[in-house]
């Protein structure tokens, strides 16, 4: 199978303007989400709706497309982006842009999810362990899997509700699973999801990926062990630059 690439990188975000160039030990955030993307798919690009990102990218040798700013989300900037790049990709996988510490047997998990040929959709989960502050954070979506590996249902909400127990109970009693934001699409399937309409359950939850179940579409979840460290908030990126034992200024 042949697989690309996608970050999709805004300039305009409402808590952090302009983050995809924001500077993590030495190098931009997009630079860092390209470089782990890169060591694991031979053909990456960022799609963009800011030329400033899009010379940057260019600069420290990348690929970029610019898209439209008038998009509602990365799904739909990523199908624009595919668009206009062509070529004859089985897989698109969405890895977003202010993830600089993806790591790459994530996007490897992914890609190996469409092994099984009636795997439309994938994305990661992680188990949440023991903490239920963690679990019931309604910023931390939650996963139902099926025993074959399909996902069932993503809520802010917890679930599954554990039945006669004390919610500090809870985490002994179900692996509770927390959805990790990494996707991979069949090409045809991200051309069919951008197309169809917001649904009830997504404006709900707020959750796009309720969009695509609520219509048949099958999501596969893969596994990981490892936690992610996004770039929400400029504060996000003083936590991040610790990590590489550097201060920001």
């Amino acid at each position: 199978m042949k697989f690309i690439g996608i970050i999709p990188a805004r300039y305009a975000s409402t808590r952090f303007p302009g983050k995809p160039l924001a500077v993590l030990g030495g190098l931009y955030v997009i630079e860092r989400v390209y470089r782990q993307v890169a060591s694991v798919l031979d053909d990456v690009y960022v799609a963009t709706d800011d030329k400033r990102i899009y010379d940057a990218v260019e600069a420290f040798g990348g690929r970029a497309v610019m898209t439209s700013p008038n998009h509602k989300s990365g799904t739909d900037r990523i199908e624009e982006a595919m668009e206009k790049i062509g070529g004859d990709y089985d897989v698109v996988v969405n890895v977003q842009g202010d993830e600089p510490f993806i790591h790459r047997s994530q996007i490897e998990t992914v890609c190996h999810c469409f092994d099984d040929a009636e795997t439309q959709i994938a994305t990661l989960g992680k188990p949440f362990g023991e903490d239920m502050t963690a679990i019931s954070n309604p910023n931390s979506p939650k996963i139902v899997v099926s025993n074959n590996g399909y996902a069932m249902y993503f809520s802010r909400s917890v679930i599954p509700f554990v039945r006669g127990k004390e919610q500090a109970e809870w985490p002994s009693a179900y692996p509770f699973m927390k959805h990790i934001g990494l996707y991979a699409y069949r090409r045809n399937v991200l051309a069919e999801i951008t197309r169809l309409p917001q649904s009830s359950l997504e404006i709900t939850e707020s959750l796009e990926q309720l969009r695509w179940l609520q219509n048949g579409y099958r999501i596969k979840v893969g596994l990981t062990d490892i936690e992610t460290v996004g770039i929400d908030t400029p504060e996000d990126l003083k936590r991040a630059e610790r990590l590489f034992g550097g201060e920001t200024k």
